[in-house]
């Protein structure tokens, strides 16, 4: 119970650092805005378009996709290494957990997450 404690005291604790943080960021930094500061930034180069075009959606999703999916591989190759000495239940859990991988990787398929029409 005492480290429950301790895990909530350092939640609150970060918790109000931030609230600090944030409040003093926004009553200190500037507040005029000037057209040098709204202008679009390529890392010292001339800005090459305007910020108002878009990327779409699209690449968020895929890039989204692969983290994940890119994840679940981690969780799979430790497990395929020692996978005689673990037993049933951890090959059942690991068919459960490629299981809802497939499901979700079925969704994404079926939503057009991976078509690029």
């Amino acid at each position: 119970m005492n480290e429950l404690i301790a895990v909530l005291i350092m939640f609150l604790g970060t918790g109000a650092l931030v609230a600090v943080m944030l409040s003093l960021s926004n009553w200190l930094g500037p507040k005029k805005m000037n057209p040098v500061k709204s202008e679009t930034f390529e890392c010292g180069n001339i800005p090459i378009s305007v910020t108002s075009n878009r990327f779409p959606v699209k690449f968020y999703t895929v890039a989204i996709l692969f983290v994940l999916f890119d994840i679940e591989i981690v969780f799979l190759f430790p497990w395929s290494v020692v996978f005689q000495s673990l037993g049933m239940q951890a090959f059942v859990s690991m068919v459960l957990f490629i299981g809802v991988l497939v499901l979700g990787l079925a969704y994404a398929w079926r939503r057009g997450a991976l078509q690029w029409d």
